[in-house]
């Protein structure tokens, strides 16, 4: 608590490097709030500065914190090819509204070793004139990899944008065994 009697939020963070360069975690009592690509020094920074202005406290760097472990446990796992789903408690508080309802369809709806067009996906949220917002929202994405954002496609078999990257997106698609690993 605070001086004034009211319940802090608590943020811890680390950075996990995986195949797709490094991570950055970020959690609060409720859960993982955040997954940032390219954690390098500038990135992790700016990264950190924004959920301190958003969530109202400044991140603590915390690797081993209770809080972090198991999502950190998990996410290697991922990239060691050992685990498919995530099972973490996920802090939604970063997104709302239809952004939100679309992350949380595609969270629960599309599973690993599968992808799902922009389409189909703003079809599933009642939404089906609403591919180019459900794009938006995957841009939006706050959690990507935990929230499979990189299992959403074009329809016409392009693999889509992604926030973390081309190449990282194809990286993802190949662990999960819906694309031929890159040669180079």
């Amino acid at each position: 608590m605070n001086s004034h009697g009211q319940y802090e939020q608590r943020v811890v963070w680390a950075v996990v490097g995986t195949d797709i360069g490094p991570l950055l975690l970020a959690a609060t009592d409720d859960g993982l709030v955040n997954v940032v690509f390219h954690a390098t020094d500038a990135v992790r920074d700016k990264a950190l500065d924004r959920l301190a202005s958003r969530l109202g406290t400044a991140p603590v760097e915390a690797p081993d914190s209770p809080l972090l472990a198991e999502a950190i446990r998990q996410v290697e796992a991922y990239f060691a090819g050992e685990r498919h789903d995530f099972e973490l408690p996920l802090d939604w508080s970063l997104i709302s509204g239809f952004n939100r309802q679309v992350l949380g369809e595609l969270s629960s709806g599309v599973p690993y070793g599968s992808v799902v067009g922009y389409g189909d996906l703003a079809r599933r949220v009642g939404q089906p004139g609403a591919a180019q917002a459900v794009g938006m929202a995957m841009g939006s994405n706050p959690l990507p990899v935990v929230v499979p954002c990189h299992r959403v496609v074009e329809s016409d078999g392009g693999i889509g944008g992604f926030g973390g990257g081309l190449e990282a997106k194809r990286k993802l698609l190949a662990l999960e065994g819906v694309l031929p690993e890159p040669l180079f």
